[in-house]
C-alpha cells in the first residue's frame, strides 16, 4: 500500500475585491535585502505595512472566533518622489509632502490610523490560474464617514528594539526574508557583517489622518 503526499488547496482566506475602511495596525521592518528587479539584482530596504479591515469578520481559527481580514503591502522604504511608499502616503494623507518633511519621515506614526483601501484580484505569474488579493489604492476616509476601533493588538518589529516573540509569530516567508537581511545578519554577527549603501532609489492641524 502506497503513502501518499498530496497538493491540496490552500485553505488561506482572502477577502473579495472592493474598498474597505482599515486600520493599519502591524509595521515589520525586514530589513536591507537583495531582490531582482528588471533583471538586476538590487540591494533596498524593505518594510510590511498590514491593515485590519474591521467591518469584514470571519473565523480562520475556531478557538479564537471571529477576527478581522488583513491585508499587507511591502514597500521599499524611501521618500524619493517616485517611490511607491511616499506616492500610497500622499494619497493617504491628501496632501503631498514637503521637501523637509520627506527628508525624514518616521513611518511608525502610521500605526493605528485609519483610511479607505482599495482591494482587487491579481493573477499569479508564478502559479497561472491562480489569484491575490493587492492594494491598489489608499485615501482617506470621506467626510463624516467613521472606522471602528481597532480589533488587533499594535505590532511593530523594528532592529531598534527587536521582539523575538512577534518575530516568531510570522509566517515563515516574512521570517526568511528578514533572515536575509543585512540586518539581521549584523544582529546574530555583529562585527562580521559589513553595512551596504541602502536604497537604490534615487504635520498640520486638521483633518487629514497625519
Amino acid at each position: 500500500m502506497g503513502i501518499y503526499a498530496e497538493k491540496k488547496e490552500s485553505e488561506f482566506q482572502s477577502v473579495k475585491p472592493g474598498t474597505y475602511v482599515a486600520r493599519c495596525y502591524r509595521m515589520i521592518e525586514i530589513g536591507t535585502i537583495k531582490e531582482d528587479y528588471m533583471g538586476q539584482e538590487k540591494q533596498q530596504q524593505k518594510v510590511m505595512i498590514t491593515w485590519e479591515l474591521p467591518t469584514e469578520l470571519a473565523v480562520f481559527d475556531e478557538a479564537k472566533g471571529e477576527e478581522p481580514y488583513a491585508v499587507s503591502k511591502t514597500y521599499t522604504l524611501s521618500m524619493h518622489e517616485k517611490a511607491n511608499l511616499r506616492k500610497d502616503l500622499e494619497s493617504w494623507r491628501g496632501k503631498g509632502f514637503t521637501e523637509d518633511e520627506a527628508n525624514k519621515f518616521d513611518i511608525s506614526v502610521l500605526v493605528g490610523k485609519s483610511c479607505l483601501l482599495s482591494i482587487q484580484l491579481q493573477q499569479s505569474k508564478a502559479n497561472p490560474g491562480r489569484t491575490y488579493t493587492v492594494i491598489s489604492s489608499i485615501s482617506p476616509l470621506m467626510k463624516g464617514q467613521d472606522c471602528p476601533e481597532q480589533i488587533n493588538e499594535t505590532k511593530i518589529l523594528s532592529y531598534d528594539n527587536f521582539n523575538w516573540e512577534l518575530f516568531d509569530s510570522l509566517s515563515d516567508y516574512t521570517k526568511d526574508k528578514i533572515k536575509s537581511s543585512i540586518e539581521f545578519r549584523m544582529m546574530q554577527e555583529p562585527g562580521n557583517v559589513t553595512q551596504e549603501s541602502g536604497n537604490d532609489e534615487n504635520n498640520d492641524i486638521d483633518e487629514r489622518p497625519f
